[in-house]
């Protein structure tokens, strides 16, 4: 049980990440790849100010300007020097490994006798379970705020920025801004994650990065095979929907280990499992 539990935990730590594949993916149609970089620069910024005894206070909101500076440079790159987004992501992803170490000083920082945000906020006695509340509590809490912002005006413009980018630009809409915060917020959710997740695991590697974009991606493509089959068209079921892809996507990494496959070939499995999410839909189209 505890196994699963951890499934779980590790789900609701990688729920804001999915959060930020869905803004880059669906809502703008960029494939952000600067996440695996955003993603390792929170858990940098998080283990740094963590061993520095920084509050949490200060560490959250660095966490978030770290990840939205990065997402920002990408669109930048994207919108103002015309370079293809999947390019300008990987540019940045690739300067930010550089910069992570160099932050780091080594590549690998443990958070041995730290004091982070599960053991700074009790709210029950039992480790696992005060673990979940926080993160329950903290996940509610960003998707409430994506969900209010999408429903702004301003967030009506960024998904029209990226249904009809053309269609907006006829109305005044200045849509190289738009996507300039679609990813800056994109990778400040993608760095949350990593804010969260070094906290959970206690340590924060360099290479934690490598590969995690197919985490929200796949999260992402579970919610959009849900929204589908439900024909779900309102923003708060599909953010909804999008943290539930999170935690699905781990519980079944978790059965893949559970019933004996070789921890080697995990990468191999996630890779395999997103394979069949993607092609699952068009098959069942073709049975039809």
């Amino acid at each position: 049980m505890d196994f699963y539990l951890t499934a779980l935990l590790q789900g609701l730590c990688f729920s804001a990440l999915a959060l930020g594949i869905y803004i880059s993916m669906k809502i703008f149609n960029i494939p952000d790849i600067t996440t695996d970089g955003s993603y390792t620069l929170g858990g940098v910024v998080t283990a740094i100010l963590l061993t520095h005894h920084q509050p949490g206070y200060i560490i959250l909101p660095a966490v978030i300007l770290a990840g939205g500076l990065a997402g920002a440079l990408t669109g930048l790159i994207h919108t103002k020097l015309k370079i293809n987004a999947l390019l300008a992501g990987i540019l940045v992803m690739t300067a930010l490994y550089s910069v992570n170490l160099s932050l780091m000083g080594r590549s690998n920082l443990p958070l041995i006798n730290v004091s982070s945000l599960f053991s700074v906020i009790i709210i029950s006695g039992d480790p696992n379970h005060n673990t979940f509340w926080i993160l329950a509590i903290f996940v509610v809490i960003i998707t409430g705020i994506i969900g209010y912002v999408l429903k702004t005006d301003f967030g009506i413009a960024m998904r029209a920025t990226g249904n009809s980018e053309s269609m907006i630009r006829s109305l005044g809409v200045n849509t190289d801004r738009m996507k300039i915060i679609g990813l800056a917020l994109a990778n400040a959710l993608t760095a949350v994650s990593g804010y969260l997740i070094s906290q959970f695991q206690g340590f924060t590697d360099i290479s934690m990065g490598i590969g995690i974009v197919i985490v929200g991606l796949g999260s992402v493509i579970i919610a959009e095979t849900l929204i589908n089959w439900f024909r779900i068209t309102t923003v708060w079921l599909s953010l909804i929907l999008v943290l539930a892809g999170a935690v699905i996507f781990q519980l079944v990494l978790a059965v893949t280990l559970d019933i004996g496959v070789d921890a080697n070939l995990l990468k191999l499995v996630t890779a395999a499992f997103v394979l069949v999410i993607v092609s699952l839909p068009r098959i069942m189209v073709r049975a039809r």
